[in-house]
C-alpha cells in the first residue's frame, strides 16, 4: 500500500506540476459535492483545519477555487471550483485515466475484473478505516 500511495503522489506531480495529490483530491471532492465549506473538507478527510486552510489558500491563489457566500446562511462561505479549476481537474483526470489504461492494457480481462472487484471491496470498507 505504501508503494501504491507513493506512486499516486508521484503521478499527481507528473500530471500537472502545480497540482499535488491532495490538491487534486480536494478539487475532485468540490466537484462531486458542487462546493462545500473548508470545515466539511477537513471532516471528510479527517484532516486538521489548518492543513485544509493551507491547501485551500494555495488553490485560491492559483485561481482554481473561489469562496462564495452561502445563499441560505450569509455567515458561511462555500468553496467552489473556478472555470480554471474545472479545466485543470478535467485535464488531470484525463491524463490519469490514460495512464491507468496504459498500465493495465496488457492485463487479461479476468484479472481486470478481479482487480476492479477488489478495489470496490477495499473502497467499501468501514468508514474511518481510510484515515491512516
Amino acid at each position: 500500500m505504501t508503494i501504491f500511495a507513493r506512486r499516486a503522489r508521484a503521478s499527481a506531480g507528473r500530471m500537472h506540476p502545480e497540482l499535488s495529490l491532495v490538491s487534486y483530491t480536494l478539487l475532485g471532492h468540490l466537484e462531486e459535492r458542487g462546493g462545500c465549506r473548508a470545515t466539511d473538507l477537513a471532516a471528510h478527510y479527517a484532516l486538521d483545519k489548518s492543513t485544509v486552510s493551507r491547501q485551500v489558500g494555495t488553490l485560491e491563489r492559483a485561481g482554481l477555487i473561489e469562496r462564495r457566500v452561502d445563499p441560505e446562511d450569509h455567515r458561511v462561505q462555500v468553496l467552489h471550483l473556478t472555470e480554471a479549476g474545472e479545466e485543470i481537474l478535467a485535464q488531470v483526470t484525463r491524463s490519469r485515466r490514460a495512464a491507468f489504461r496504459e498500465r493495465l492494457a496488457d492485463w487479461p480481462a479476468d484479472d481486470l475484473v478481479r482487480f476492479a472487484a477488489y478495489l470496490e471491496r477495499y473502497n467499501a470498507g468501514p468508514a474511518g478505516a481510510d484515515t491512516e
